[in-house]
């Protein structure tokens, strides 16, 4: 390459000064809409937001930077669902949304626009408990209960997804939710018996 055609270090940054000098409006702007950004979040204004949990509309106000996870345990004091690790690695926050798993604790409740279904509202009206709920109790499939929730949310799940149809797959699938107690074994049979009881549509909430 002709060395009047090469570009150093020295002559890039030159020019990226250059570039940087010419367009003050711009970077003007830019920083004006992070300042603005910024002081809207430490203002710590609150956006209306409509859920529909387990069948009721619920009205609130939140920060937009609310969890769905928070937003159910803090505001709507639905504390079924689990805070365990809070990066989406266990599994303990699992909830159904529009009857798809979903780890509460990676999403936005501003960002929910299907109905959302917790633990909470698995069992009917009357008390009967859903058949993975009575499954769980039949095989002993739990032992603290921590994990239980998202356990059985994601077991809901994964039957109506059509992912149960031997053990291999169920474990398969279900890997997402971790159990400290070691109770696989019986999760699996769990879900094994409850699969030939569930209704033929997911919970919508």
């Amino acid at each position: 390459m002709p060395p009047e055609e090469r570009i150093d270090r020295r002559r890039f940054l030159l020019s990226a000064g250059a570039a940087g000098v010419a367009a003050p409006g711009f970077a003007a702007a830019a920083a004006g809409a992070t300042a603005v950004t910024r002081a809207r979040v430490a203002d710590g204004a609150e956006l209306a937001l409509v859920l529909t949990v387990n069948g009721q509309t619920r009205s609130l106000s939140l920060d937009p930077r609310t969890t769905l996870l928070d937003a159910l345990r803090d505001h709507l004091r639905l504390t079924g669902s689990k805070k365990g690790c809070d990066h989406g690695q266990c599994g303990a926050c699992t909830v159904l949304v529009g009857g798809r798993r979903v780890l509460a604790c990676l999403s936005l409740a501003l960002a929910v626009r299907e109905p959302v279904t917790t633990i909470e509202g698995l069992a009917r009206a009357d008390g009967t408990l859903h058949p993975m709920q009575q499954a769980f109790i039949d095989e002993d499939a739990f032992q603290c209960g921590f994990c239980t929730p998202g356990q059985i949310m994601s077991a809901v799940a994964c039957v109506h997804e059509g992912n149960a149809t031997d053990e291999a797959q169920i474990r398969e699938y279900m890997s997402g939710n971790l159990c400290r107690c070691a109770a696989y074994p019986h999760i699996v049979a769990a879900i094994k018996a409850a699969k030939s009881k569930m209704p033929p549509e997911p919970p919508a909430g």
